[in-house]
């Protein structure tokens, strides 16, 4: 049987985690990075990396997107030297990135009248839910793309939803990110309070987390990067805020007013006087506790 064959744009934390699951998982990887650190990384791996989007297009008509915001996303797909000008046909692209649902969309319909598909599955678990293979993917597109991708995409995930059409994924996940950057600043101010009170911060995050106030972030957040000090989640604070913004956008361009999200989206605005872009997401509480 001939070993199915996947390429890789992005080999970052999130692309270097996503090849160790597909690798694990029996597949071939092909991958493509700007980066000469993240290049040796995953050639260290056992990727086959490649020196441009080129090169991996002529082995590989499967294809992941794993890169920072929607303009790289639509550098890659149809910039110079992009996909839409080296691909082979009926190319599948996965983006995994958190980007705009309206560049998504843009991009599907460009694709799809070129006889390709695009996939917006954009993934929550960080680097060590992509090495682990046990994500959550959240996937907007058709459904003949869908099941394409199956195998790559249970290679990589413990859950995958599908929301309907091409965006949709990213919008699920923009609401995603707002709940999760609301629930830091909450989680916080309420660790701040019962500290204040006299509890010992370990001993209330186990308590909340035995009852309806926990969420992911009093159950895996705190403990595994907060309390302990730690902050190397390997998501930062520009691509939070990035995201928070977009989320922010969304709630504009439909039109309403959700007064709790746009002060959560304000304090994260706010942080950048603060907290420097590289320094990780979950220092935000440093503002709180």
């Amino acid at each position: 049987m001939t070993q199915k064959v996947i390429g890789i744009i992005g080999l970052g934390n999130m692309g270097n985690g996503m090849a160790q699951s597909l690798l694990r998982a029996g597949f071939k990887v092909i991958g493509t990075d700007l980066g000469e650190a993240q290049q040796k990384a995953a050639r260290d791996l056992g990727v086959n990396v490649v020196a441009n989007i080129q090169a991996l297009c002529a082995q590989a008509t499967d294809i992941i997107l794993s890169l920072p915001m929607a303009v790289h996303v639509q550098a890659v797909v149809n910039g110079k030297g992009g996909i839409i000008e080296h691909a082979q046909p009926q190319t599948l692209i996965i983006d995994t990135s958190t980007s705009e649902p309206e560049v998504t969309r843009t991009l599907a319909a460009q694709l799809v009248e070129r006889g390709h598909q695009l996939l917006d599955a954009p993934v929550s678990g960080g680097p060590a839910g992509a090495a682990a293979g046990s994500m959550v993917m959240v996937v907007g597109g058709e459904t003949t793309a869908l099941s394409r991708a199956r195998p790559y995409l249970d290679a990589l995930s413990s859950k995958v939803v599908h929301l309907g059409k091409s965006g949709n994924g990213h919008v699920a996940k923009l609401i995603n990110n707002l709940l999760c950057a609301a629930h830091l600043i909450t989680t916080a101010e309420a660790v701040a309070l019962g500290k204040k009170a006299g509890l010992d911060p370990a001993v209330l995050i186990e308590g909340l987390n035995a009852g309806s106030g926990r969420s992911a972030i009093s159950e895996v957040n705190f403990p595994r990067w907060i309390l302990n000090q730690g902050f190397d989640s390997g998501f930062s604070m520009q691509l939070m805020r990035k995201d928070v913004r977009l989320a922010k956008q969304l709630i504009a361009d439909m039109g309403m007013e959700l007064s709790l999200s746009e002060k959560a989206a304000a304090i994260w605005a706010e942080s950048e006087d603060t907290i420097a872009d590289a320094d990780d997401f979950n220092c935000i509480v440093k503002n709180h506790l």
